[in-house]
């Protein structure tokens, strides 16, 4: 018997990693550290939501919409916050911002969820499926990627829209744990929006061109078909659940949340079933953590 194909996306923040503390504390931490001072905490929380609003209707996504880019964004959003928090007479350092910027593009703003690596390692080495391909699709700028690999995951480089300099043969030869990302900062819409979803269904064909040795890269000749299963996991229920549901995805409520309804299945409270028989049963079920999703994959979890 033929077994079917898994395509199987996560959603990044809150999923698969979330602040140390939270933004507002660690950016008073470094501006402290680089000689600002004289601001209380909730002057630096207000200061740093204005700056987001305000930088956000002026530039939206991040900036790629008028062609600022992520990474002049969010300067511009720290030059907002902290200008407001000093005397008229004092400049801000000039390391500041590329401390911050640094900070959160990696695993010193961010913690990974427990089990990550071994987790997704794990989806690997299941025997449900044929074939599996891991994604990442979030309402993001471009530091996703990188905030993945500084927890030691071997990250793809492939991106939504973006080309990439190595060779069809040399990606296809490697072996990821995640092998593609669809970050709203390049997609150019967010969850729930549908878009984002075909947008990770049109990587998928990418990747099988990639593995089926191509040269030239067409999604439209790479062979997606029913075989293919696809799931989505993500903490948030009215961009994740109801966004992977109108996409014609199969979703999985990841953690605790008082968002959901409170009849939402949990896969712990279901073992031996399989993808198949809950998703025939349930429009939507929950897991409480990445090591037991990985477990329900590979065998069902105890």
């Amino acid at each position: 018997m033929t077994r079917p194909n898994l395509l199987l996306c996560f959603d990044a923040f809150g999923t698969l990693f979330r602040p140390r503390r939270s933004p507002a504390l660690q950016y008073a931490e470094i501006a402290r550290l680089c000689g600002i001072t004289g601001f209380s905490d909730d002057e630096l929380q207000s200061s740093l939501l204005a700056a987001i609003k305000e930088e956000a209707r002026l530039n939206p996504n991040y900036g790629k919409s008028t062609g600022l880019g992520a990474t002049r964004w969010w300067t511009n959003v720290i030059h907002k916050t902290f200008t407001p928090l000093i005397k008229k007479d004092q400049v801000l350092p000039k390391d500041l911002a590329p401390r911050l910027l640094h900070r959160f593009s990696s695993h010193e703003g961010y913690e990974a969820e427990p089990n990550l690596t071994s987790s997704l390692k794990a989806l690997r080495s299941q025997r449900r499926f044929d074939n599996i391909v891991i994604g990442v699709i979030t309402n993001s700028d471009d530091r996703v990627p990188s905030v993945l690999s500084s927890f030691g995951l071997n990250v793809s480089p492939l991106r939504y829209g973006m080309e990439v300099k190595e060779p069809p043969s040399t990606l296809a030869s490697r072996h990821y744990d995640i092998d593609f990302h669809c970050m709203s900062y390049d997609v150019g819409v967010e969850k729930p929006d549908k878009l984002i979803f075909t947008a990770a269904e049109r990587m998928l064909a990418r990747v099988l061109s990639l593995r089926d040795g191509k040269s030239h890269i067409d999604a439209n000749e790479a062979d997606v078909d029913e075989t293919w299963r696809k799931v989505y996991v993500g903490d948030d229920y009215a961009k994740d659940v109801v966004g992977a549901v109108n996409a014609g995805w199969n979703p999985v409520l990841f953690g605790t949340t008082e968002q959901a309804p409170g009849n939402v299945p949990r896969l712990e409270d279901y073992p031996g079933r399989t993808l198949d028989d809950m998703f025939r049963e349930h429009a939507v079920t929950r897991v409480d953590s990445l090591q037991n999703l990985a477990k329900w994959f590979v065998g069902g979890v105890n």
